[in-house]
Order: C-alpha cells, then structure tokens, then sequence
C-alpha cells in the first residue's frame, strides 16, 4: 500500500502528458461586453457580422471582428433565445427557447416577428437550420418534437419523436434536404422524410450513448458525438453501418459544439477538459490531426458555425466570449 500515492501520481502524470497541444490552430477571442449573458450559436451573414444569442439575458447581438465592436438588440423579458440563423435577406431568427416561439429579428430596425408553437407541448424550440428552399427545420428538446416553419404560409409543422423522452438536440441538413437529428436522450439519431414528414429512428451500437451535436459531409455520411462516454461516431445510410473512435480526451471528454469544414474534415470541442480543446479529425486518414487548447477555458463550447469564405470555425463560450478558429 505504500506505493498507491506514487503509482497514482504517476498515472495522472501519464495521462496528462498524452494531452498536449498537436499542430494547434490559430485561435481568437472576443470578450462579450455584456457579462455573464452564454453568448452562443454565433452566425456569420452576408456582410461577414458574426450573429449570436445572450441565452441568459434575452438579446442578440453581432460582433464586427473588422474592429472587434458590437451591436446588441433586445428580444424581450424571457425570450431565453437557444440559437440563431440569418437569411440571405438579412433577416435574424431564433429560437425563443423559453417562450414557445421561432422569432425574425430584423436588423434594420430592430422588429420582431413571433411564430408562436401550435401545440402547448412545444415549450422549448432549440436548434434552427436552413434547408435548400430557405424554410427552417428545428428541434423541439423538451416538447420532443421536430418541426419545420415553411416561409411561403409562414406556419409551423411538428412532427413527435415516438421515444418517450428523446430530447431532439442537434440538427443538420443533407443535399437532399433530409433533416438528420440526434436525439440526447436517448442513444438514436433520427431523420425526417421531407415528402412524407415521416420520422424514422436509428438506434446507435451502445445503449449508453447520448449524441448531442451531428455534421453531414458532402457525401452524406452523418457525423456525430457521444457526450456521455467521449467518442466520435460515423453513420452511413446507405449501408446502415457505424463506426467509432475514442475521443483524444477520453471517456470524460464531453464533446459537444462541432463543425464540418470545406474539405468534410470534422471539428469539434471537448468540453470535459479545463481548458476546452477544439480538435480536428480527418475522415480520409481516420485520425485526429490537431488539438488546441481554447486559451480563455472555454468553460463550455456549444454550439459551431463554418464559415467557408474565410475558413473560419465559430464558437461562442461559456467564458463570456465569441471565438473564431483559422483552420489549415
């Protein structure tokens, strides 16, 4: 028993030292002026203003990284906005999380538009993407829905989830306009046939598994991460095949916020570890090919926007900060 303390010593030792940085990106961050507020989800429009959410003070706002000023715009007393998206218009929407509704924000001069949920049950909008024809597919966590908003009637579709408690989290669209969705409450993805609205559930290979954020690469393989025990997970429809890779962190790693680049490279951040560490994988070799450390900690990455005319990753953090990554 005399040699527990040591031997213990030295195995943090050696798991510490097969975490350092590996060929790190370019990392900036942006203090938010307004403090504590989880800025999130950011969005990058047309005149290259990088959008977000205050989840914790009910605005958006943008950040002009030309010269590091930002604009705020409020949303209302509990608006709880989860996530935003902007249009080729300029038009700003969002989820407004705690208040049943998708909104439309327009900048010019500071209106908003509200899209109440048709269904009581669908308290919690969470995540909005833009399919090909410009309408908006979006999860529902807590209500356990999917839904689509269709700009041309401007109403609201909602489709339930048949797993009790499913939690519809991330969401992302392929080059078909198909919807994919994982489902944090349980260990499924799940998709949505655009033509009939019907979903289908797809159960993962281990039923500990609880995926929170997915990309689809250009060949459309679905792409996802498990928060609960640390890996990074590959689905392919046509053959309905998985495959796996332990995270760099480990089963403690929580990986949450990801992207997928230009190049189908897939980024993400593990927000398990102090610092959070954003890492890139490379489908074609299997491998991960950097870690950086997020220098201000990160405290929790989560949520990632690529924007492909910089070769940029996005991120807001729980330190109160809007980040921007230049990948290789």
């Amino acid at each position: 028993m005399k040699y527990a303390f040591p031997v213990l010593l030295l195995l943090l030792l050696a798991a510490a030292a097969i975490l350092p940085e590996k060929d790190p990106v370019e990392i900036t961050e942006w203090p938010v002026p307004w403090e504590e507020t989880r800025p999130r989800d950011p969005y990058v429009d047309n005149q290259g203003r990088v959008w977000f959410v205050g989840q914790r003070a009910d605005y958006a706002a943008y950040l002009n990284p030309e010269d590091g000023t930002f604009k705020r715009y409020e949303l209302g007393e509990g608006a709880g906005p989860h996530n935003l998206i902007v249009a080729e218009d300029g038009h700003v929407w969002f989820a407004g999380n705690r208040a049943a509704y998708i909104g439309k924000l327009d900048p010019a001069d500071g209106k908003i538009t509200k899209y109440p949920m048709p269904d009581e049950a669908a308290r919690d909008p969470h995540t909005l993407v833009f399919d090909s024809h410009g309408d908006i597919w979006f999860t529902v966590q807590g209500g356990n829905f999917v839904g689509k908003f269709t700009m041309a009637d401007t109403q609201v579709h909602l489709i339930p989830v048949p797993t009790s408690g499913a939690r519809p989290y991330g969401i992302k669209i392929d080059a078909n306009d198909r919807p994919w969705i994982v489902l944090f409450g349980t260990h499924k993805l799940a998709t949505v046939d655009p033509e009939t609205m019907t979903l289908r559930e797809i159960p993962l290979p281990r039923e500990e598994a609880r995926p929170r954020r997915l990309e689809v690469t250009s060949d459309g393989t679905v792409w996802y991460v498990d928060y609960a025990q640390g890996r990074l997970g590959r689905y392919t429809p046509a053959d309905d095949m998985f495959k796996e890779w332990p995270m760099p962190g480990g089963e403690g790693s929580q990986p949450y916020g990801m992207a997928s680049d230009d190049e189908d490279r897939i980024w993400f951040v593990e927000s398990g570890s102090d610092p959070n560490r954003f890492v890139g994988f490379d489908p074609e070799t299997e491998a991960f090919f950097s870690i950086t450390d997020i220098k201000s900690g990160g405290g929790t990455v989560r949520h990632m926007y690529f924007h492909e005319p910089t070769r940029t990753v996005w991120f807001g953090a729980d330190t109160n900060t809007i980040g921007r990554a230049r990948i290789p």
